[in-house]
């Protein structure tokens, strides 16, 4: 299973690196150590608790002065739903869950588990841009 070191994990989670170390020392999140002695977060653990923290985090508001979103949400795979023919993929990408449906096919040849490492390329004809009331 992919291991992530605590730098990897908290680019992962969008907070520093002080702030997952403080988190792995007060037991909150789970660590182990590496061949070459590094601490390091299993990926289905961190998967686990980046869904936690997201379901943790304030409603996004319609306060916000501007915003685009970009093209590529790089995240952990959180959760694989296979049938005979299709898959459902679902993405944690910091506070943004990414869902993707693509053939089982793709989501085996892709090793799709929870706790793997994965970017959402997002292609849309139609995107919104809002600048809300001030």
């Amino acid at each position: 299973m992919t291991a992530f070191r605590i730098r990897q994990a908290a680019e992962l989670l969008g907070v520093s690196d002080d702030t997952v170390r403080r988190w792995a020392d007060t037991g909150r999140l789970e660590t182990s150590v590496d061949a070459s002695k590094r601490r390091v977060i299993d990926g289905r653990v961190l998967a686990r608790f980046a869904e936690q923290l997201a379901a943790q985090a304030p409603a996004t508001s319609r306060k916000t002065v501007a915003q685009s979103a970009r093209n590529h949400f790089r995240g952990l795979v959180t959760k694989v739903t296979r049938d005979t023919v299709m898959a459902q993929v679902e993405i944690q990408a910091g506070p943004y869950r990414v869902v993707s449906l693509m053939s089982r096919e793709a989501a085996d040849d892709l090793g799709l588990e929870p706790g793997v490492l994965a970017v959402a390329s997002v292609k849309a004809t139609n995107v919104v841009v809002e600048i809300p009331e001030e």
